[in-house]
């Protein structure tokens, strides 16, 4: 008796070890330093402000609820076009889709969730950017959690730079997309 529970022990143990094995095997490495693609975008929005609507791409669909001095609770839904270099007239690669909101009290801060859709001859598909979006600093690293088409279950950074304000009408961001797990 003893035997046999020796001899299935062994057994189960040998089985867990070739699986571990196995696993680590396929696991890839990441070098940070050469992600499978890369490229640099320009985000363009234009927030409604009652008179623009022709021209809008982003709109408050929750004001602040006056709770301090960083509009906080305001909610701002967005379609947004991306354009590879930054002048808004050139021709859009894609569109960023999506939300942010204002969360912080004490700081401006923004949460978002954006989808950037392509839909052209070089790209078709999307992937998915979300997370905090502290706008005040210089740059901001926001993870890519996923997408579809050419992006198909994608992974990566995106480095968010905001180039140019024009007041509470306009603004431009820089997007440093960094590509990590990539299967097309």
């Amino acid at each position: 008796m003893a035997n046999q529970i020796y001899l299935f022990s062994l057994i189960c143990l040998s089985v867990l070890l070739c699986q571990s094995y196995t696993v680590s095997s396929f696991q890839k490495s990441l070098d940070l330093a050469k992600p499978c693609k890369r490229f640099v975008l320009h985000l363009h929005d234009i927030a409604y402000d009652g008179d623009n609507a022709a021209n809008a791409t982003s709109a408050a669909i929750v004001n602040p609820l006056g709770l301090g001095d960083f509009s906080f609770g305001k909610f701002v839904i967005m379609d947004d076009p991306v354009t590879m270099d930054q002048n808004y007239l050139s021709k859009p690669v894609a569109r960023v889709q999506g939300f942010f909101c204002y969360h912080g009290k004490a700081t401006y801060d923004a949460w978002i969730a954006w989808t950037v859709v392509f839909n052209s001859t070089q790209h078709k598909g999307a992937f998915t950017i979300m997370g905090e979006n502290p706008f005040m600093e210089p740059t901001r690293d926001l993870p890519i959690v996923g997408g579809t088409g050419d992006f198909i279950m994608t992974r990566g950074i995106a480095t968010l730079t905001t180039d140019h304000i024009d007041g509470s009408k306009y603004f431009r961001v820089k997007l440093d997309i960094k590509l990590y797990e990539c299967y097309h």
